[in-house]
């Protein structure tokens, strides 16, 4: 079977390449593309593959945006780190959502569905609204986590979607919401409140100071003792530090 992956994380495409690989060997991975416009470009030249899996937030925008240049005739799978785009994607050609760091049990289930739905392209349409009605009930209790604050600062309010949080910290016994573009702000919750309000697959409790987004996290340090040193972005001074106890937890958690 022949693959295609559009995914802008060179490491998260590698890693789902192997994941395939294994989980199936005959499983041929013919391209992956990290770009919206790479990609319409891509699917206005070559035959469309059986299978695509296709992350949502891109380098230069959403997936979406490539069904709205091209028409495309295979099923997709999407995989991303927020779960808002859910009923969207089951609008195109999707035949499963997978939340990042992608569970490789979860993965074969979604394979499973396409190898038992994909009989035909002439069936797509009908398979994704089956889909729609019965199997994305599985997702539903993703619908309990946080999807935006509403912060206020003077006397104005201002929201932030989940998918802009790079972390929360608690500093000088204050808690902070710091975003992917660098921005602070103050928030009334402790982190421990946010822990429970924020989707486990998406953040992680790094220790007692910060709270960490999947994609904030980009390069992982052995330190003394068995301990790690955590580099971010938006950068943290120095690095944040993780005990040897909750060590394991985050590199089981990252190769999910």
């Amino acid at each position: 079977m022949k693959v295609l992956i559009i995914e802008d994380e060179h490491l998260a495409a590698r890693r789902l390449q192997a994941m395939l690989a294994e989980i199936d060997p005959a499983i041929q991975v013919i391209k992956i593309i990290d770009s919206v416009e790479e990609a319409v470009d891509w699917f206005r030249q070559f035959p469309h593959p059986e299978l695509i899996f296709m992350d949502i937030m891109l380098a230069d925008g959403q997936s979406f945006e490539i069904f709205d240049a091209v028409e495309i005739n295979a099923p997709v799978i999407f995989t991303t780190a927020y779960d808002e785009f859910a009923i969207k994607a089951f609008k195109v050609n999707s035949i499963d959502y997978l939340l990042k760091p992608i569970d490789q049990d979860l993965l074969k289930t979604a394979l499973k569905k396409f190898y038992n739905n994909t009989t035909s392209q002439g069936n797509i349409k009908q398979m994704v609204e089956s889909l729609l009605a019965n199997n994305y009930k599985t997702h539903e209790g993703l619908s309990d986590y946080k999807k935006r604050f509403l912060i206020k600062t003077g006397d104005k309010f201002i929201p932030v979607s989940i998918a802009e949080v790079a972390y929360f910290s608690f500093v000088d016994k204050l808690t902070f919401l710091t975003t992917t573009a660098q921005k602070r702000y103050m928030l009334d919750h402790t982190l421990d409140e946010i822990e429970k309000l924020v989707d486990p697959h998406v953040f992680f409790r790094l220790n007692r100071q910060y709270i960490a987004a999947f994609s904030a996290i980009k390069i992982v340090h052995n330190y003394f003792n068995g301990k790690l040193k955590v580099m971010m972005a938006p950068e943290v001074a120095e690095g944040v530090v993780v005990s040897k106890e909750r060590a394991q937890l985050l590199k089981s958690w990252l190769n999910r």
